[in-house]
């Protein structure tokens, strides 16, 4: 993780400002290597996560520009991936499976938009371009360019399915 990260994700907010402190400090402590200085933010980063009732492993991948809408209540598993330009609102569960055929964790690709209350559990992919809408099951695997919805979740083709939901996108260098 390189200080990057953290400004690709400031760039998602309309200011930085409003990014959330939370997330701050999960970038800081994913990026330094400082023993003092890591062991501190770690300190900070337990106890914003208690107050904001947010279960993420500083050792969880996300990629760039990581959005979060009110971040309270969101529960990712530390064996999940996510990519770049990823959306996630309060109340989101992204989580592990332990058996069954979808034992395991979800992977997520890039610009996707997780509405409120979203549930994606087990060894699932989801696409690039994906809508997931709010109070949404997902336990099968999504296509790129897709629109997710309901419990069972239904899934609807739809190009630029996150159009006007990503905004300030970081784009590829």
């Amino acid at each position: 993780m390189t200080k990057n990260i953290l400004e690709q994700d400031y760039m998602r907010y309309p200011k930085a400002s409003d990014m959330p402190v939370f997330q701050k400090y999960f970038r800081k402590v994913q990026s330094t290597s400082f023993i003092p200085l890591q062991f501190l933010y770690k300190v900070i980063f337990r106890l914003l996560k208690e107050i904001r009732h947010i279960e993420i492993s500083r050792t969880t991948q996300i990629g760039e520009g990581l959005y979060i809408g009110h971040a309270y209540n969101i529960t990712i598993n530390p064996k999940a991936i996510l990519g770049k330009n990823i959306n996630i609102h309060r109340g989101v569960l992204i989580g592990e499976t332990n058996r069954g055929g979808r034992q395991g964790t979800p992977v997520i690709g890039n610009e996707v938009w997780i509405g409120i209350n979203a549930a994606i559990v087990g060894n699932v992919t989801i696409g690039d371009d994906v809508l997931i809408a709010p109070n949404s099951y997902v336990n099968c695997d999504v296509p790129s360019h897709s629109i997710v919805f309901g419990n069972p979740c239904i899934i609807k083709h739809r190009e630029n399915a996150t159009e006007g939901y990503i905004n300030r996108k970081v784009e590829n260098k």
